[in-house]
């Protein structure tokens, strides 16, 4: 038999939302209802060198053994041969039974330990017994002969041909997301077998209609004497070693399961909740989420702070939980903090926070079933950072629970800056309706409305991007940016706001746009505007880098160039390299160009030949044209352009 030429199971990969998700419950009824003909596919599968009496133990245990254990997605297989569609129940099932069989016949190896598909089955389990299909005819013995020359993947392509009906695009594609690495030799090898696919369905392969013999009567009683005398030796040492002393005990330290921890009780008791004096950010040396103060009409709720923090620490399948990237889902490791606790147009809202993250819980007033359950990181936060909590939307609103030193808020739309604000009221610390921008798409945006909050003398512009924290736009050169509040700084950033929609949802803590460059246009129409946004993550990483470019008139800019996890257009790297094909009202094609202002020179190469001195280059190109480009700082370092 040749070697199987099977890959290491790849890691499961997150389900984006078009995939479908079976339950058990479906995966189940798939399971009961073509068990027959999964456990044939699994008889076929396996190598038929474990012996026929194994191979039938094997196959049931495979196929009962295909039950996920909860939810799960499925991969996407194709179609029957038939046009009917495939049960996502009974695809899943499928794929998990071809996946554990062509694990069974890859032979052991050292140091790796073995996979439970290539040991004996436990169970189903026959003692005394030998069990093994009906025999069939000369042709079905001379098809297993040429089946038993073929890899595990071949035989599972002829198969999946013969049994399932599959063409070769969807045995390619089963084959493939059951970790075979080659599927296309797999159906070659296949291709050497005479297509006898009806012979598949004959009694020969069928491990539901089995036959019985008995095992060697001499060789098994040997067994069984041996096997007790055994029982009695491990039985009389186990006492011996349990004995008082230095003996190993079954858990070593740990507690008995009953044990108590008092840490985790304290987590979970709503009276030890920590709750901040409400004057305490006034001489705290912190000025964060930790010295907020308890607010809302709820926080004496006994009853839903208990139910709060038991659906954080375990949280039931009727919870919906969302986290942004980074954020641990875990229950509290000690008290956490109250934050606010209160009614929040139809839900029950409690915000909690652990000194790491914030911890939204939501419960439906009318008592319905269901609850929400979010988190978001908020560790290295400052008082520019924790100025507001999203505390819920509805109707395409928001609503936002500001910090104690917050002692205005107003509404206002980022495309338009000139429309002026929208004065928002605040109820202890929570503020009316704002229409939220998180439903938007970018390609039809044209509006996008920003919270403005009054911190004394300081103004801060904040923006919702559907986590718990809304991020802090800022404006101006890295290392030096400030809060766009002012005129001037809502105007810069008006033509952008919409690229703000590219970062929703990934964990951002703040957004800067900063003005690297103003190109005038070959043509004699004015100068275009080079700005840069950098969008900071609450982690660190999955940071994101977008260059644009705006011509006069210009509504909003356009993405020229765009980086993920780069320092460029950062605080680190405080310098900006990008270009973009650009077609003037004559109908000439140039390539422009532009570098932070510390930029010596600029050299284009590749499908554009050209260089200028400066931070500028503007080259004639044709459509289509490709170049990479290279700037030169002052001081002699050389940086590649934004892609």
């Amino acid at each position: 038999m040749q070697p199987q030429d099977v890959a290491p199971r790849p890691a499961p990969s997150a389900a984006s939302p078009a995939d479908p998700v079976v339950d058990v419950e479906q995966a189940e009824a798939a399971l009961v209802e073509h068990y027959p003909r999964l456990a044939r596919l699994a008889y076929l599968v396996l190598p038929p060198g474990l012996g026929r009496s194994r191979r039938v133990l094997t196959a049931h245990a495979l196929a009962q053994r295909a039950l996920p254990r909860s939810r799960t997605t499925t991969p996407v297989i194709p179609a029957q041969s038939t046009g009917r569609a495939v049960d996502p129940g009974y695809a899943l099932v499928r794929l998990r039974v071809v996946r554990t069989a062509l694990e069974a016949g890859l032979p052991l190896r050292r140091p790796a330990w073995p996979r439970r598909s290539q040991l004996p089955p436990l169970l189903p389990h026959v003692r005394g017994l030998k069990l093994f299909p009906r025999s069939g005819g000369a042709d079905e013995l001379a098809l297993d002969q040429r089946l038993s020359r073929l890899s595990g993947p071949g035989r599972a392509a002829y198969v999946l041909r013969g049994l399932e009906g599959l063409p070769d695009d969807g045995v390619r594609q089963l084959l493939e997301a059951a970790g075979v690495a080659d599927a296309e030799a797999a159906l070659r090898e296949a291709d050497g077998v005479p297509g006898q696919y009806g012979l598949l369905g004959s009694p020969e392969f069928d491990p539901c209609s089995l036959q019985a013999r008995p095992t060697d009567l001499l060789r098994r009683r040997q067994h069984t004497k041996a096997a007790l005398v055994a029982g009695a030796a491990l039985v009389v040492c186990g006492a011996l070693l349990g004995l008082p002393g230095d003996g190993w005990g079954p858990d070593g330290a740990a507690a008995p399961p009953y044990a108590q921890n008092p840490a985790a009780e304290a987590a979970l008791d709503p009276g030890r909740l920590t709750k901040a004096a409400p004057a305490a950010w006034e001489t705290s040396a912190r000025t964060d989420f930790s010295v907020w103060p308890a607010r809302g009409g709820l926080t004496g709720d006994v009853e839903l702070l208990r139910r709060a923090l038991a659906v954080w620490a375990r949280p039931g399948e009727s919870v919906g939980v969302s986290a942004t990237p980074g954020t641990a889902t875990g229950g509290p490791a000690g008290p956490p903090q109250l934050l606010y606790a209160g009614e929040v147009d139809n839900a029950r809202v409690v915000v909690l926070h652990d000194g790491l993250r914030l911890v939204r819980y939501a419960e439906p007033k009318d008592g319905s079933a269901g609850a929400a359950l979010d988190f978001a990181r908020t560790d290295g936060a400052g008082r520019a950072e924790a100025t507001a909590v999203v505390l819920g939307r509805a109707d395409g609103n928001v609503r936002y629970l500001t910090a104690p030193w917050v002692t205005g808020a107003t509404g206002r739309d980022l495309v338009e800056p000139g429309s002026g604000p929208r004065e928002l009221t605040l109820t202890d610390g929570v503020t009316s309706p704002l229409a939220s921008p998180v439903q938007q798409r970018s390609g039809g945006c044209t509006s996008w409305n920003v919270l403005e909050l009054t911190d004394g003398s300081d103004t801060r512009v904040v923006s919702d991007l559907g986590e718990l924290v809304p991020a802090r736009l800022t404006t101006g050169r890295p290392g030096a940016a400030k809060d766009a509040s002012g005129a001037k700084a809502l105007d810069a950033w008006a033509p952008y706001a919409c690229s703000l929609g590219t970062v929703r949802g990934q964990g951002v803590r703040s957004v800067n746009a900063w003005e690297f460059a103003a190109q005038p246009l070959p043509d004699g129409t004015g100068s275009g505007a080079w700005v840069c946004t950098r969008a900071e993550t609450w982690r660190g990483e999955g940071t994101r880098v977008l260059a644009q470019f705006r011509t006069p008139g210009g509504v909003q800019g356009a993405v020229a160039a765009k980086a993920q996890d780069v320092p460029a257009c950062g605080e680190r790297d405080p310098h900006v390299l990008a270009g973009v094909l650009w077609k003037s009202e004559g109908g000439h094609w140039y390539l422009l160009a532009a570098g932070s202002r510390d930029t010596r020179s600029i050299e284009a190469t590749g499908g554009i030949d050209d260089s200028a001195d400066g931070n500028l280059l503007t080259a004639k190109a044709e459509q289509g044209a490709r170049a990479q480009l290279t700037g030169t700082l002052e001081h002699g370092r050389t940086i590649g352009g934004l892609r």
